[in-house]
């Protein structure tokens, strides 16, 4: 440790972040996203009293309500008078808030919450891809043919494969004109894109097998079959999924 990480008398500075006021209670909130998550802070147990907190952070009461303040806005706490800020349970936290799902995501050893990520993409996906069998333009077709033709080509390079991976997709949820589900898709593989344990493995025999069922996609959609294209989008994200998946728990959430 150097002198300028050291307080006079050798004792250890505050981390980095507690000496940038602009961050402070973005920090604090994080930290405290991680900490009830990991389980620090159980479900129906209080958070440290607001002394505590703002000792424990070395920042100013004015921050530690802040954090509290977007902690409740994500439901992972709940003030109540007389009894302190309390933790509430899983079933109410805001799954679709960034700092929630990543500190969820990180913790969870079994990736069920994985699993339900590519349940409701799954769900999603499917109703996207019939109404887009219906409404798909020759312009629509024509571009999922062409992003399917190349990712042909792109098998052996699968870093610029998922780049058209993630185009051919959204290319189906933006001609379906569902604007809040393409919305809820996008934000949750926002939070997943480049973790490890949501691309899984990479090699060029997974690659071929993804676009073959891109292609069968492709097809009912030029063919305006809207079950076809549900079924078939709806096997594709399962199959990819399974392929990648290394977990050690059954994933029965993905059972139909």
């Amino acid at each position: 440790m150097t002198a300028s990480q050291e307080t006079a008398g050798g004792i250890p500075a505050p981390p980095a972040w507690v000496r940038r006021p602009a961050t402070l209670a973005r920090a604090v909130t994080a930290e405290l996203v991680e900490r009830i998550v990991r389980g620090v802070h159980p479900p129906g147990t209080p958070l440290p009293p607001e002394p505590a907190l703002c000792e424990a952070f070395s920042v100013s009461r004015t921050v530690v309500r802040e954090a509290v303040k977007v902690l409740q806005a994500k439901g992972l706490v709940q003030v109540r008078q007389g009894a302190g800020t309390m933790v509430n349970p899983p079933a109410m936290w805001d799954m679709l808030d960034e700092l929630v799902l990543a500190a969820t995501i990180a913790e969870d050893e079994s990736l069920a919450i994985l699993d339900d990520l590519v349940v409701t993409r799954r769900v999603l996906e499917s109703d996207m891809a019939n109404v887009a069998a219906r409404l798909a333009g020759p312009d629509t077709v024509e571009r999922l043919r062409a992003l399917v033709d190349r990712m042909d080509e792109l098998v052996d390079d699968h870093v610029v494969y998922a780049e058209s991976d993630r185009a051919f997709h959204d290319t189906i949820m933006q001609a379906s004109g569902n604007r809040i589900a393409r919305g809820v898709v996008r934000a949750l593989e926002s939070q997943v894109i480049n973790t490890a344990r949501y691309m899984g493995r990479t090699e060029r025999a997974l690659c071929v097998a993804s676009n073959l069922g891109h292609r069968r996609i492709y097809e009912r959609i030029a063919a305006h079959d809207p079950d076809g294209a549900a079924e078939a989008m709806f096997h594709h994200i399962t199959e990819a999924w399974l392929v990648r998946r290394s977990g050690p728990a059954d994933p029965v959430r993905l059972r139909r």
